[in-house]
Parts: C-alpha cells; sequence; structure tokens
C-alpha cells in the first residue's frame, strides 16, 4: 500500500481479533517504524510503553479505559509518553552520526534554544512529537494491512501512576493496533479544505 492510499484508508477502529498475535518482526517494524518520525534538533524525545502483560491490560480497560475492548483485544497497545528535558540529556548523541563539524555544533545549540523558550515551550514540543509519531505508527500499520485506533480516552493520571511514569515526562495518548473485524462508519463529515486551509493569514 503507498503512502496516499494509507493514508486515506487509516480509519479509527474500535473492534479487534482477540485472537490475532502480531509476530515479532512484524511488531518489531512498526515500532521502528515509529521512531523514523520528526523531532526538532532529533532530540528523541518519544518514550513508548508497550503494554504486553495481559493482566495489566485487563487493569487499564476496566480502571481506567471505561471498558474499551481496544485496549485488551489489540494486538498492539503502545502509551506515547514524552520526557520533556531530553534535550539536556546528552545531546551529542543526538547527532553523533552526523559529519564532524555538524555533530559539535548543533548540541551546543539545543540548550540554549530549549532554555530561551521556557517550560510551556518544552512541553507543547514534547506533545508536537508525540502527534508526529503517533500519526506514523498508524500508516504504518495500515501499510501492513492493520488497523488502528488513537485514544484519549483513560484516566491519564491513573495510568501515569500505574507506569511510574517519570516527573520530567508527559504523557501522551495511546494506539492500539491489530486486525479490525468491524468496518468503520462511513466518514462522519469531512470539512472541506476551502473552511480550514488560508493564504498567508486569516
Amino acid at each position: 500500500m503507498d503512502t496516499l492510499e494509507a493514508i486515506y484508508a487509516r480509519r479509527s477502529i474500535k473492534k479487534f481479533d482477540k485472537n490475532h498475535t502480531l509476530t515479532d518482526a512484524e511488531e518489531q517494524t512498526l515500532l521502528e517504524a515509529t521512531i523514523q518520525a520528526p523531532t526538532s534538533f532529533n532530540i528523541q524525545h518519544w518514550r513508548l510503553v508497550v503494554f504486553r502483560d495481559p493482566a495489566l491490560r485487563q487493569c487499564i480497560r476496566e480502571e481506567f479505559a471505561g471498558g474499551q475492548s481496544q485496549v485488551t483485544d489489540a494486538s498492539l497497545l503502545v502509551l506515547f509518553t514524552a520526557d520533556v528535558k531530553a534535550w539536556a540529556k546528552e545531546p551529542e548523541r543526538y547527532w553523533r552520526d552526523a559529519p564532524p563539524d555538524i555533530a559539535e555544533l548543533v548540541p551546543e545549540a539545543i540548550g540554549p534554544f530549549h532554555e530561551k523558550r521556557g517550560d510551556q515551550f518544552q512541553r507543547d514540543e514534547a506533545h508536537w512529537s508525540v502527534g508526529m509519531a503517533m500519526q506514523t505508527l498508524m500508516l504504518a500499520a495500515q501499510s501492513l494491512g492493520y488497523q488502528s485506533c488513537p485514544m484519549i480516552g483513560f484516566n491519564i493520571e491513573g495510568v501515569a501512576k500505574l507506569i511510574n511514569l517519570p516527573a520530567d515526562h508527559v504523557m501522551g495518548p495511546m494506539v492500539a493496533v491489530g486486525k479490525g473485524i468491524k468496518d468503520p462508519w462511513p466518514k462522519p463529515g469531512q470539512l472541506p479544505l476551502s473552511e480550514i486551509a488560508f493564504e498567508d493569514s486569516f
């Protein structure tokens, strides 16, 4: 499936075949594709929590996600979080494979850039990066013949505590991936481009 086909085919699927299992190679392919998503300064601050324990997933479904079946039935369930302070943690490692002059220059700019813009910008940047990584996972899944569902309908604070989220990390949505067993509704109302795209200003 080519990229444009995957974009138009991707829909949020709620019902998955609970007996279907991804192969190790398929899961590795999806996760490796996910981390090809862009981040500013290449700081790659997404941190993915892959939920494998069936009991833990059942707990999340019942206690924190309102009984949503995709939490337990999807073949892959990934929680997206981000390290807000990744920019300050050995930034030279993000550029170690660059040409020597670039590998020295860019890491030196990362700290001043983020310090100047402050905490709120750093949190916003982390969430922007999570969004791009999520979409990358969902399109990769679609291209492999799987379906996906981004999820914000869960108790963020409860799950954060459950996974021992570090203090300098933020929570993002979850993405469920698997074999869909129920077709989605037709798209309920796509706005025309003329209503949402503007030239140069509003």
